[in-house]
């Protein structure tokens, strides 16, 4: 069965950092490029960015180019995304998503998504 399930998410001071876990089971890692997105309420969804099988980093996103960053452990079955000087505006649900294919090619009806984490920036 497939899963991905996300962690690490909480309430943090604008400024701050947090870095969000997606443990995955079910597929094969080593070949699947896994994206991370985000909703808020009234916002929609903003695709954040995603890393592909080789390693590559495509951003979705440029507000947070400068500021976060991805990375995966095949061996853990795990995709981290680290998050720096977090503002207001970064509060969402956030989510990892792949399509089991290994590039990085827009997040899109195929992906299947994890349960999210909250992530909430205070003032």
């Amino acid at each position: 069965q497939v899963q991905l399930v996300e962690s690490g998410g909480g309430l943090v001071q604008a400024g701050g950092s947090l870095s969000l876990s997606c443990a995955i089971s079910g597929f094969n890692l080593d070949y699947a490029a896994v994206a991370w997105l985000r909703q808020a309420p009234g916002k929609g969804r903003e695709d954040l960015l995603c890393i592909s099988m080789r390693d590559t980093t495509t951003y979705y996103l440029d507000s947070v180019k400068d500021r976060f960053t991805i990375s995966r452990d095949n061996d853990q079955k795990t995709v981290r995304l680290q998050m720096n000087m977090l503002s207001l505006e970064d509060t969402a649900a956030y989510y990892c998503a792949t399509d089991f294919g290994p590039n990085c090619l827009g997040i899109g009806s195929s992906h299947v998504w994890g349960q999210g984490t909250q992530v909430t920036v205070a003032s």
